[in-house]
């Protein structure tokens, strides 16, 4: 139980650091956008790379991960299709699956991967999953629904290679596969520029608190709670199930993948969404009220399986 309320109370704080700077008015009218825009284009895409560079990739093709995915692709998938009945549009749709199935697996899972699950590398393989599967994918849908100008087929199959996140990412893991030493004097400066990824994005989304609405307050009530819901509830029952009655998992196999799954959406998506334009405030609310209800799902899930 330390170890999930720990992860929390260190996103807590920075986010209310986020918000006092907004309130103050520290950083100016365009802070929220500078840290933004610094997390995406450069200290995002060194912390893929960094941290990509040394995984081991052969979790990729562990059963937990096929666990991850499947309820990943159902949770999204719902969104999508109830996105594409109401018509709420292609970029707002994918921001609201990514809310729906993206866990925090950075910030908040690798602190509760150590206090909850002993041992920090078992979120290694959601981790992997959604840099090099997910993210490439959905920032390649962000960008090619972001204009109305009509491109050749060949610049819209290299749309990945022009993402600062999904580059960073793709470059880590080829590093990775090929086995490639990264000198010293090459990598510390990409984790030290990396470091500063997850404060911003946290300072960020503390920033663009200040003045919004009470959640579920405004026109994005439906997308929220069905992302919320998903997210939430959804996404750890399927693990659990699909975990323990398709894959056999027991024991501490079985709690990671269902403590995974019950993590809150990722704040990086808010990122995503702030640099889109679209779907701002559905990210941002999602964000929060997942990352409030995930605390009591999971204490439960803790006290059940652990």
């Amino acid at each position: 139980m330390q170890g999930v309320l720990s992860g929390f109370l260190v996103i807590a704080v920075v986010i209310g650091v986020g918000y006092a700077i907004g309130v103050r008015g520290y950083l100016g009218n365009q802070g929220r956008e500078v840290l933004t825009k610094l997390a995406f284009h450069v200290a995002s895409p060194a912390l893929l790379f960094t941290t990509l560079a040394g995984a081991d990739l052969s979790v990729i093709f562990s059963s937990r991960l096929l666990v991850t995915a499947l309820s990943t692709a159902a949770a999204a998938g719902v969104f999508v299709a109830v996105g594409v009945v109401r018509r709420w549009g292609v970029g707002r749709t994918t921001i609201g699956a990514l809310c729906s199935s993206y866990v925090n697996s950075g910030n908040l899972g690798i602190p509760i991967a150590v206090y909850v699950l002993g041992d920090a590398s078992l979120v290694a393989p959601v981790l992997l999953f959604q840099l090099v599967g997910v993210t490439p994918v959905a920032l390649t849908i962000l960008d090619l629904a972001g204009g109305g100008e009509k491109r050749p087929l060949w610049q819209r199959l290299l749309t990945p290679l022009r993402n600062p996140v999904a580059l960073g990412s793709l470059a880590g893991v080829a590093v990775s596969a090929t086995g490639l030493h990264v000198p010293g004097p090459v990598m510390d400066p990409l984790t030290l520029i990396g470091n500063m990824s997850v404060p911003a994005v946290l300072l960020a989304f503390g920033i663009s608190l200040r003045g919004s609405t009470l959640p579920l307050r405004n026109g994005e009530r439906g997308p929220v709670l069905l992302a919320v819901g998903l997210k939430a509830v959804a996404q750890p029952l399927l693990a659990w199930i699909l975990a323990a009655g398709v894959f056999g998992l027991r024991g501490a196999a079985l709690l990671d993948v269902v403590v995974t799954s019950a993590l809150p959406a990722a704040q990086n998506l808010f990122t995503y969404a702030s640099s889109y334009r679209v779907g701002e405030v559905l990210a941002r609310e999602a964000i929060l009220l997942s990352t409030v209800l995930s605390v009591p799902v999971l204490v439960v899930v803790a006290a059940l399986l652990g």
